[in-house]
């Protein structure tokens, strides 16, 4: 299709007409939508009057059929009103709210289709026509709805609910600036939050936003083949290499006879599989690469996306402690530009990413070229153009092998995939890597993690610190990340809490207290429920592990972390649970030993019968018999 071209400066949102009411049908119907600058020029995407609107404003990641709404989909009777409706919004936003991004444009269009065919089938023609009745039969019709796809047979989640009912009520908002609106409020005495039950205690954030924590192990071994993928991804581009240049000095020749010498290339180097094979571990070392950044930077899928060529930066402190930070776009706020701090496993990642992109970006500026050719202001340069220095691509057969960023579905599908051949029975999507980031930083803050413990050590410096680290990098922190961090932290704390404040014995001088403490109903009474007290106690008390207990002293002065460990045993601070026990174990028959040594000294002697006695001091009151190892 033609695009109109224009030189014309883009006119602000605000100078535009905010509605179409009263409009003459030419002039509504030439109302620019949406529109993109093409080598200083600006070409018009989409007209008021067109079926189908491009919209803009969306993620890198997005896939072209999300970028569009196609009003054909709607119920005959609804198209103009929702054209009007649409406009509306993406003029002005709602009451209270800014413009909406393309993105929140085209779920709304996505969720109002239901509404609007239920209205269809009740023989509703028009929106001034709906009624609160016809509203609440819409709720009742969306609560029996059993999904076919994803999760079969399930019924829609709160906030699946919710994202319906809370449609209806910016439909009825937004049709108000129509010649036709909704008369009265769809449900005048309740609330879509209420009627999807994501009020109170159960709210949307902690209901809606709550991503499944992905388990360690299948953790552990998806990052264990990622990064043993990545440590064999230069030899892997190197072979690539080496058969691309067989295609140069083949030139000519016809395609099979060219894919005929990369095979028997393959075959002398014992490469098993052929090219299909080679083909496959090329698409599986960018999976692997993603894994290992996604999973210790902390990174959203779209940032991700973002990310180009020399995204990476080396920094330093006054202690000489080297810090590397990757630099992307996130579009989740409006911050824009954003540093997360990554270790050298990420970098290496990172590097092999900006390799293996090498011939997909070539791919990508040939085509710039050669729409140049054809036609100055085609809108694909412009879009082409964004993707230019990407790293994470790949080609579209269905396009004429296009090369674009990956969206975010394919990403979920390929992740899939490469869990599925790990033989792991887990739905691996790209937002669990953010969620279990923040985890194991907390635990790291927490002190029972040694994975990456450097790395995540460095994380849970104070934000003071970091910013003194480099005054150009490092400044741009994720502070959303930080907030998933500290709910990771709150949510290991309550955890912990809540198994002191059970049926478990506990040792040391604090898990003395609390027990002492608990057995006096008057300060049970204290609290409306268990879950308050637990709550409350775990707001209030610094805690933390030391690997042998945990340390509720709010200062550095943790007499357990010296050499004299056993000390936690009667420090007012500590608390010693049952999953402490096989470190006592272990010590008390380690020390019953030591006592049969030769040349230890008087001193030494008593120091070691001293620390046995902690010891059995601590399994007894774990309800463990030190001499049987039994319960």
């Amino acid at each position: 299709m033609t695009k109109d071209t224009t030189t014309q400066p883009w006119p602000s949102s605000e100078l535009l007409p905010a509605e179409v009411r009263g409009l003459p049908v030419s002039e509504r119907d030439s109302l620019i939508v949406s529109a993109i600058q093409v080598e200083g020029q600006w070409v018009i995407l989409s007209r008021y009057g067109d079926n189908i609107w491009q919209l803009d404003g969306f993620t890198s990641n997005t896939s072209d059929s999300r970028r569009r709404v196609d009003f054909t989909r709607l119920p005959v009777q609804f198209q103009a009103v929702m054209k009007a409706v649409l406009y509306r919004y993406l003029r002005r936003g709602r009451a209270g709210m800014g413009r909406p991004r393309g993105s929140t444009l085209h779920k709304f269009f996505v969720c109002a289709r239901p509404f609007l065919k239920h209205l269809e089938t009740l023989n509703i023609g028009h929106l001034g026509a709906v009624t609160p009745i016809a509203c609440m039969s819409y709720v009742e019709v969306c609560r029996a709805h059993r999904q076919t796809r994803r999760s079969h047979g399930k019924p829609l989640s709160s906030g699946g609910l919710w994202d319906r009912f809370s449609i209806v009520e910016a439909l009825y908002e937004l049709s108000q600036y129509t010649d036709d609106p909704i008369s009265q409020h769809p449900w005048p005495d309740t609330s879509a939050l209420a009627m999807a039950g994501l009020t109170g205690s159960v709210s949307y954030r902690s209901q809606y936003s709550k991503t499944r924590l992905m388990p360690d192990d299948v953790f552990c071994t998806i990052f264990g083949r990622a990064y043993e993928q990545v440590q064999q991804g230069k030899a892997l581009l190197d072979l690539r290499d080496a058969l691309a240049a067989i295609a140069v000095r083949r030139k000519g020749q016809h395609p099979h006879t060219i894919y005929i010498a990369k095979s028997r290339y393959l075959s002398d180097l014992n490469f098993e599989g052929g090219m299909r094979a080679f083909n496959k571990s090329i698409l599986d070392l960018r999976t692997a690469c993603y894994v290992v950044l996604a999973s210790t930077s902390g990174c959203r899928n779209h940032e991700l996306a973002n990310l180009q060529s020399g995204a990476h930066r080396r920094t330093g402190d006054d202690q000489g402690t080297r810090y590397h930070w990757i630099r992307s776009i996130s579009e989740k706020t409006d911050t824009g530009v954003h540093d997360w701090m990554i270790p050298e496993a990420a970098v290496r990642a990172l590097r092999l990413m900006e390799r293996w992109a090498e011939p997909y970006q070539t791919a990508i500026a040939a085509e710039i070229t050669v729409r140049r050719k054809l036609n100055p202001h085609d809108p694909e340069i412009s879009k082409a153009q964004q993707h230019r220095y990407s790293l994470f691509l790949g080609e579209s057969q269905a396009k004429g092998n296009q090369v674009r960023t990956l969206s975010n579905a394919s990403w979920d599908a390929n992740l899939k995939l490469f869990a599925k051949d790990l033989g792991l029975d887990w739905a691996l999507a790209t937002h669990q890597f953010r969620r279990k980031f923040a985890n194991y930083v907390a635990h790291s803050r927490f002190g029972d993690l040694r994975y990456l413990r450097e790395h995540f050590a460095h994380w849970t410096i104070d934000m003071s610190l970091g910013y003194a680290i480099d005054r150009d990098w490092g400044q741009h922190f994720d502070i959303d990340l930080y907030n998933d961090i500290h709910s990771e932290l709150e949510g290991i704390k309550q955890g912990v809490v809540g198994n002191w404040l059970g049926d478990t014995p506990l040792s040391g001088g604090y898990g003395y207290a609390i027990k002492r403490w608990q057995r006096d109903p008057s300060n049970l009474a204290i609290f409306k429920s268990h879950s308050a007290m637990v709550n409350s106690i775990a707001e209030s008390t610094s805690i933390r592990s030391n690997g042998h207990a945990w340390c509720t002293a709010d200062d550095n002065r943790c007499i357990g972390n010296t050499l004299e460990r056993t000390r936690c045993s009667g420090c007012n601070n500590a608390v010693i649970g049952p999953s402490h026990a096989p470190i006592y174990r272990h010590l008390y028959e380690s020390l019953k030993g030591l006592l049969n040594c030769p040349d230890i000294s008087d001193g030494g002697r008593q120091r070691v019968l001293r620390n046995l006695g902690r010891c059995r001091d601590v399994l007894e009151q774990l309800g463990y018999d030190p001499e049987s190892n039994a319960s």
